[in-house]
């Protein structure tokens, strides 16, 4: 989903993300020119700024209106977002990330890890001055990244990764990430406490929305609609929903199966994405996104106005484009 899905609708916020990557080049400016350099790799690749939009959107539909502690709440949980992207390409062994080549294939491991505990670092000191309660949000976010992210390496190749296990992965690795971005922004905007509650609940659902969604996506898209390789999640043993329903199919599961537990050449990788995309598991995964979306719609159902009616669209918005 690209910021202009985002953006219709919410009047303001196209300005106020420019204001948010003119704070974030100046958080991404260490006195060091090369850790400078690294840095602002990933975020000069691009990116689609999917969590500060979130962060001002809230503000914005929530009928606030965005002021600098908006903007640097909206960079914090940016911040977050790319340290934890050095940090992941490093343990997915990734060359590629948005199109570019990754930080831990240009300058290595060690680097790409400092620079991630250093965007970290630099999101946290933003979130202090914010308060306590955005420091203690966006602390407590990173913890359940880190824990999500250990839930899913320890089934890495477990074909009897249960559907649960995947939820609660996906639940601390993504979606804490984005209710704690729609929650910044309703904070630090000052809506009332019923208000900001409600955009948490749709934050966090909407994240489940996205990463379901995600997963469908690396079955069924290309090199290009990625900015990275196709079927990585299966090279790594990652087994994400599309994938459990397709192992729990009578009919196909025991072919996938079969591929599947193990390291994967690419004439295995593309057979067990071709195994996938023929079974119904793409469609039953994209019905669970669907209940997200809808648990998305109705946590914003007691805010007036268009635009956070436009807002709590976006999620089936989401599901649709993903749906053959």
């Amino acid at each position: 989903m690209d910021n202009a899905a985002l953006l219709a609708g919410v009047p303001g916020v196209e300005d106020d993300l420019r204001a948010v990557e003119l704070r974030l080049s100046e958080a991404l400016t260490p006195d060091d020119p090369f850790l400078a350099q690294v840095a602002n790799h990933l975020a000069k690749a691009g990116g689609k700024r999917l969590r500060p939009v979130l962060a001002l959107a809230s503000a914005r539909a929530g009928g606030a209106d965005v002021t600098a502690d908006v903007i640097d709440g909206a960079v914090a949980v940016e911040l977050v977002h790319q340290g934890s992207l050095y940090h992941d390409d490093v343990m997915d062994s990734a060359d590629l990330r948005h199109g570019v080549e990754s930080a831990n294939r240009r300058w290595g491991n060690l680097v790409a890890i400092l620079t991630g505990d250093f965007l970290l670092a630099k999101a946290s000191e933003m979130a202090a001055a914010l308060g306590s309660e955005i420091a203690a949000l966006l602390a407590s976010t990173i913890a359940r990244m880190c824990e999500g992210q250990v839930r899913e390496l320890s089934d890495a190749f477990n074909v009897a990764r249960t559907e649960s296990n995947y939820l609660l992965s996906i639940e601390g690795k993504t979606a804490a990430l984005w209710s704690a971005s729609c929650r910044t922004g309703a904070l630090t905007a000052g809506l009332a406490r019923d208000e900001v509650e409600a955009f948490t609940a749709f934050g966090r659902s909407f994240g489940m929305v996205f990463q379901v969604c995600d997963d469908v996506l690396d079955v069924i898209g290309t090199d290009e609609q990625l900015g990275k390789p196709a079927g990585n999640d299966l090279m790594e043993g990652v087994y994400t929903l599309p994938v459990l329903r397709t192992l729990a199919d009578p009919a196909i599961g025991g072919e996938l199966r079969d591929l599947l537990g193990g390291p994967l050449g690419l004439p295995e990788r593309d057979k067990a994405r071709e195994i996938v995309r023929n079974g119904a598991g793409v469609e039953e995964a994209l019905a669970e996104a669907s209940r997200h979306a809808a648990e998305a719609t109705d946590a914003l159902r007691g805010i007036p106005g268009e635009a956070a009616a436009t807002l709590s669209a976006l999620p089936e918005r989401l599901v649709a484009r993903h749906q053959r």
